[in-house]
């Protein structure tokens, strides 16, 4: 079982709400499934910090070499 201290932090943003919070990376996706069922009726409005996701989306690029 691995331990929640280990769990990265991911900050989720929703601009319809206008709320932010963060949680564990291993919670991230179920956090924004029903974020957005109970609040957006399935629309996908919560995410991922925008500007984290550019990052990571870099990050990612970098390492399969589409940005040489």
């Amino acid at each position: 079982m691995t331990d929640d201290t280990d769990d990265p932090e991911i900050p989720i943003v929703c601009e319809a709400c206008g709320t932010e919070t963060t949680v564990g990376l291993s919670a991230v996706a179920d956090q924004l499934e029903r974020h957005n069922e109970n609040r957006h009726d399935g629309e996908e409005c919560a995410e991922v910090d925008p500007a984290l996701k550019s990052q990571i989306q870099d990050l990612v690029a970098k390492d399969i070499g589409l940005l040489e």
